[in-house]
């Protein structure tokens, strides 16, 4: 196997070995001690390669979690020094700030979003835009009904589309219970707390695209 060069070590992961009485032995899936002679070579090299990437992942996640730290703490120091020295309060009421470089190309963003669970006034909602949808049949746009099927089934962990919820606000419709159901929607929304998200990005000029600086593994 290619032996790839590393910018940190990895986490320590164990070998997977277990000596009895002086004999090798792997541990199966259901718990049972196997001699590693009855192991087949395939297994192992994959056992092996699975445990290398797992400790370099593992070291990985620790180190982004390390810099996320170190992020908020030196914006947080940055803040305090600037509303010390100089009076001045990066950001608005809600948390969001935006801090570039002097020429431009490189940002830090620091976004809060809000947290939010929906209320009993969400059956309330759908009751409503069922009448809406059940009466104007196939008259009623296909999108729509998509976006409302779509808005209330439920996915595996019994969560409905948030982001369908919401699109459904955007539509303007002026039928009177249309309306009423999204009053009620509106009203069936609770923060029910907030996450902070970090965006860094840069761009060889001024006047060029910004571009994200990839953290996430399924997005690099």
């Amino acid at each position: 196997m290619t032996n790839h060069q590393s910018a940190f070590e990895p986490h320590p992961v164990p070998d997977g070995r277990i000596e009895v009485e002086g004999k090798p032995y792997m541990r199966d899936a259901r718990g049972a001690l196997v001699p590693l002679e009855l192991v087949k070579a395939t297994d192992q090299l994959e056992d092996q390669v699975v445990r290398k990437v797992m400790g370099f992942a593992l070291a990985l996640s620790a180190q982004v979690s390390r810099f996320k730290a170190h992020t908020f703490e030196d914006l947080g120091d940055f803040d305090a020094l600037l509303a010390q020295e100089y009076g001045v309060t990066k950001g608005g009421a809600k948390g969001n700030r935006t801090y570039t470089s002097f020429d431009g190309c490189l940002r830090v963003s620091v976004r809060v979003a809000d947290l939010i669970d929906f209320g009993p006034g969400l059956q309330t909602a759908k009751a409503l835009i069922d009448e809406c949808i059940n009466e104007w049949a196939a008259d009623s746009r296909a999108e729509i009904r998509a976006i409302v099927t779509r808005a209330f089934n439920t996915d595996r962990e019994g969560q409905i589309n948030r982001s369908e919820i919401f699109g459904l606000l955007r539509h303007d419709i002026s039928e009177p219970r249309w309306v009423e159901a999204m009053r009620a929607l509106r009203e069936a929304m609770r923060v029910i707390g907030s996450k902070t998200y970090v965006r860094i990005e840069h761009r060889p000029a001024p006047d060029a695209r910004w571009e994200a600086v990839t953290i996430d593994l399924a997005s690099a």
